[in-house]
Order: structure tokens, then C-alpha cells, then sequence
């Protein structure tokens, strides 16, 4: 007929939606998401291995944790970069972050909720909006070998497991870099009659943020790597499936010593971000190419049938 597609341009346009609705899927979901390569033989140990400058990294902006005393107005790390890799058992993160000098206090953290409960990044405290639920926590310090395996289900509860999975390494180097971030500043909320506002539930102050754009450049680098297996039997730890999105946080302290002998951050004074997602690339399913292939070849014939009946006069 004329002014109709072709049959095998009609056919493409299949195609193509079935293969637009599959990756919209994934793609809809790549907004603040570390994407978890998966790899074959084992997983890099070594934060300057080759495979990690094959991986792409997602950067996420951090601010001085302000939920808990001691706080903390300023911090040296404004940004983290981070990349992850996988082999559908064992997991490993590279996180990396500018730092102009080497210190032994120096430390870096993961977080990861627990179960189903929604927890806060803040050690899993309860919240106004957030009912609270325990966290896994993932440490790394500068002078102490490996990582220490964590749990918190709000402030002061932070503890380590009597069962260690994970295993971290951190490598500093002195090299240039150019680092972009969005600079965070926040203010104590008041109200009209110009007193501090509080969360009613917890009674910390409440605050304001404004933020800007800026870009630095910076003489320090660290990398450091974590791993662990994706699943394990303790019942303290967070598990992790292929094709799923957990949450995930980060934290970073400076350890630099100041001229009064105290760190520049320790303990609760630190650079963290709130949740933010990861994703484990699942194996190739290849039941969905077959399936999108049958799809494809049961609207083929059913075009057929339907053209040929045209063609003999018969109705469709």
C-alpha cells in the first residue's frame, strides 16, 4: 500500500522499542548510582592496579557531618570519586579523594544499611523523617593494617563485629589534581522570633543549606580499596545481589595533626555524604535476547498472515 512502512522497517521500530524499554529501564536508574563493573578472575586489592582506570567513577560532594556532637564547620575533603568492581563473589570499592599531606590518623568509610529497615546515614540514628535502622560500617585507617567490620543502630552505638569480612588498603600519592565540587555551607534555622529551631524528635538544631560550584587544585591523593565477599552468613552484615540497588555512604577524615597536639578530624568530625545508590552489573541474561527475538519473530508472523489474507481479500 502506499504511504505504508515496509515490513522490515516496521520490524526495526519493534526492535528498537523493545531494546529503548529494556536499557530505559537501567538508564532511568544511573542518576547517583555507582555502577559496579562486572569482571572476571579476582577483584584488584591494589588501589593503583590497571582495571580501575578502566572503570568509570561517580563522584559525590561531602560536607561536614552536622547531626552529632562534636561537629565539625570545615572539612579537607569536598568531593569522593568511586568506582567499584565485582565477579559475582567478591566485591571490591575504590574510593578516592584529594588530601595534600600523608597522615597516619588519615581514614576513610563505607556505609551500608542493614536489612529492610530505612536507615539514617548518620550511624543509623532515628530521625524526624527517618524511623532508624541498623548500619554496616566498612573502616579504614592510615595506621592500623586491613579494616575493621562494623555495626551502629544510632549515635554512641558504634561497635565492631566479633567477625571480620572486610579487607582495605590505601595508597597516597603525591601528584597533582584539579578537584570540582559543590561547596556546602549551613546555617542554623530560626524562626520568626529569630531562636534556633529544633528537631522535635531528637532535639538537634535544625539547618540551612546553600551551596555553590568550586574548583580547586590540590597536591595529594589518596586511593584506598575495599573488599569484601557480596553474601556472607553473619546476620550483622549487609547483603548484596547482582541487578539490585543498595544505598551506600561515605565518610572521610582528615588526620593531619594540628599545632595543639588535636587531630584536624577525628570521631564524629569528618567529611561524609548521605545515601547514595550502587549497582552490581548482573551476567549477561541472554534469555532476554531469545525472548525479545521471539517477540520479534511472533510479530513477524502475525504481519504475514495478515498481509496475505489482505492480498487474497479475505478481512484481517
Amino acid at each position: 500500500m502506499a504511504g505504508t512502512p515496509s515490513r522490515r522497517a516496521r520490524l526495526a521500530v519493534l526492535a528498537a522499542a523493545v531494546v529503548f524499554w529494556w536499557g530505559g529501564t537501567l538508564l532511568a536508574q544511573e542518576t547517583a548510582v555507582v555502577r559496579v563493573k562486572l569482571i572476571q578472575g579476582e577483584v584488584p586489592m591494589d588501589p593503583l592496579a590497571p582495571i580501575w582506570n578502566t572503570i568509570p567513577a561517580s563522584e559525590f560532594p561531602t560536607s561536614p557531618q552536622v547531626h552529632w556532637q562534636k561537629r565539625i564547620g570545615q572539612v579537607t575533603v569536598k568531593s569522593i570519586k568511586v568506582r567499584g568492581v565485582h565477579n559475582t563473589k567478591q566485591i571490591a570499592f575504590l574510593l578516592e579523594y584529594a588530601d595534600p599531606t600523608q597522615d597516619p590518623a588519615d581514614a576513610a568509610a563505607l556505609e551500608f544499611m542493614v536489612g529492610d529497615k530505612k536507615a539514617h546515614f548518620a550511624h543509623g540514628q532515628p530521625m524526624a523523617q527517618v524511623e532508624g535502622g541498623p548500619v554496616n560500617i566498612w573502616y579504614w585507617r592510615n595506621d592500623t593494617s586491613g579494616a575493621a567490620d562494623m555495626n551502629a543502630q544510632g549515635f554512641g552505638t558504634l561497635k565492631k563485629q566479633a567477625r571480620q569480612d572486610v579487607q582495605a588498603k590505601g595508597v597516597w600519592k603525591d601528584e597533582k589534581t584539579k578537584v570540582r565540587f559543590k561547596e556546602r555551607k549551613l546555617n542554623l534555622r530560626k524562626d520568626a522570633k529569630g531562636e534556633l529551631m529544633k528537631d522535635p524528635k531528637t532535639g538537634d538544631p535544625l539547618f540551612d543549606e546553600e551551596t555553590k560550584v568550586v574548583e580547586q587544585d590540590v597536591t595529594g591523593v589518596w586511593r584506598v580499596v575495599f573488599t569484601r565477599a557480596l553474601t556472607t552468613t553473619d546476620p550483622n552484615d549487609a547483603q548484596f545481589q547482582p541487578g539490585t540497588f543498595p544505598n551506600i555512604a561515605f565518610a572521610v577524615w582528615d588526620g593531619k595533626k594540628l599545632e595543639s597536639g588535636d587531630l584536624k578530624e577525628s570521631g564524629s568530625q569528618k567529611a561524609v555524604t548521605s545515601w547514595w545508590y550502587f549497582n552490581a552489573e548482573p551476567p549477561t541474561n541472554y534469555a532476554i535476547y531469545f525472548y525479545g527475538l521471539i517477540a520479534v519473530v511472533v510479530a513477524a508472523g502475525v504481519e504475514y498472515v495478515i498481509i496475505q489474507k489482505v492480498r487474497k481479500g479475505k478481512p484481517a
